[in-house]
């Protein structure tokens, strides 16, 4: 299945993940520092939020992108592009 995604989704995705990259680089700060440990978990806890949701996004616009396609209809295979975003998407629950 390949990423097609329009340059405002690409552009929200990588905003979640440079947000989640600075959140991770913070919590080893917080580690390396001592913090408390309820810092670090509310900021570890914010890191893997970005990330769940720009892999949601990512997943939103391949089931987008998949239920329009009247190619992927005609041709039969949308129970199994259905199967792998289910799957997908499930991986990140």
């Amino acid at each position: 299945m390949e990423l097609a995604m329009a340059a405002e989704e690409l552009k929200t995705v990588v905003n979640r993940l440079r947000r989640a990259q600075g959140q991770i680089a913070g919590v080893i700060r917080m580690i390396e520092e001592g913090r408390d440990c309820e810092e670090v978990v509310t900021q570890l806890a914010a890191a893997s939020r970005a990330l769940d949701r720009a892999g949601f996004a990512i997943i939103a616009t391949g089931l987008e992108h998949c239920l329009t396609d009247e190619d992927m209809a005609a041709s039969g295979d949308r129970e199994q592009m259905r199967a792998r975003l289910e799957k997908l998407f499930l991986s990140l629950a």
